[in-house]
């Protein structure tokens, strides 16, 4: 065999093993509302309808879904908003939520995604990430097709529920300020700003990617993500790498919530910054703006 012949046999076989593989995508973090439809019977599966007030829950739910309120899972107390109550108070909500290890938790939201996204991400701080997913669509979607909505309150019994706690999953100041301060292409994560592109253009950490949360819907109207097939072409449209870890932040840690989702989905190993621009505003830290003039 001629040395031309071997080299054009072998060569494409080490290109195409040089090439990373693209992540596995978890495809059980989303369940379709055809799948809630069949399966909201299920004797370990817990719908969570989160929202603000228990008058919006009772307005009109998915039967069987408890209501679990934005509350619960957001402190505002502090000095910083949006962030994560003490592990106390959690296991204290999700106890009386009924949610056991044996429990499939599916999660979904009105007026807002990323508030469901919140849930989820909270529920994967505390070790339920096997266990979780969140509604394709919302309420929205399941609206839009005409399935039925109930405003009876829905019966179960308490739990002694346990946390696992994930403190990876959980980006602090320091680790960020590590990712923004190193030198170009040599920092162990990336960061994703889950704002819109003004609010980026406007200001962002030194080195972040810009991808809006509402970039990976389909529609207002429908508000199912993209296939997964898209979404790794916006990522990668976007100068992301497969198999580096990935921070994502916002203004104060819900929009990133929903970047949190989608990495977690596309199989990524992923972070949320929960003090996110807030925080690093309030600390007089440096930003970038891109505004155009």
């Amino acid at each position: 065999m001629s040395g031309w012949l071997l080299v054009s046999i072998i060569f494409p076989v080490f290109t195409a093993m040089a090439q990373p593989a693209p992540p596995k995508v978890h495809t059980d973090l989303l369940v379709s509302t055809v799948w809630l439809s069949d399966h909201r019977k299920d004797p370990n599966l817990v719908l969570l309808h989160v929202a603000d007030t228990f008058a919006d829950y009772k307005r009109g739910h998915i039967p069987g879904a408890r209501f679990l309120a934005t509350g619960k899972f957001i402190d505002n107390a502090g000095p910083l908003g949006s962030e994560l109550p003490p592990l106390e108070a959690l296991t204290k909500t999700f106890s009386e939520l009924g949610i056991s290890e044996k429990s499939r938790v599916v999660i979904y939201s009105t007026a807002w995604m990323p508030n469901a996204a919140r849930a989820f991400y909270t529920l994967d701080y505390l070790g339920l990430g096997d266990r979780l997913a969140l509604l394709d669509g919302g309420v929205e979607q399941w609206l839009a097709e005409d399935r039925p909505v109930t405003g009876a309150v829905s019966a179960f019994k308490p739990t002694a529920f346990t946390p696992q706690v994930k403190p990876e999953v959980r980006a602090s100041l320091e680790e960020v300020k590590k990712a923004v301060e190193a030198p170009s292409g040599t920092a162990a994560c990336q960061l994703v700003d889950s704002r819109p592109a003004r609010r980026f253009q406007a200001g962002h950490l030194s080195g972040a990617n810009n991808v809006y949360w509402q970039e990976t819907l389909v529609s207002d109207e429908h508000p199912t993500f993209l296939s997964p097939e898209k979404l790794q072409a916006l990522l990668v449209s976007r100068g992301l790498l497969q198999g580096k870890k990935v921070f994502t932040y916002c203004e104060v840690g819900l929009q990133a919530s929903h970047g949190y989702f989608l990495f977690k989905y596309l199989g990524y190993d992923a972070a949320m910054y929960d003090g996110s621009f807030q925080e690093w505003s309030a600390g007089k830290l440096p930003v970038v703006t891109t505004e155009k003039k």
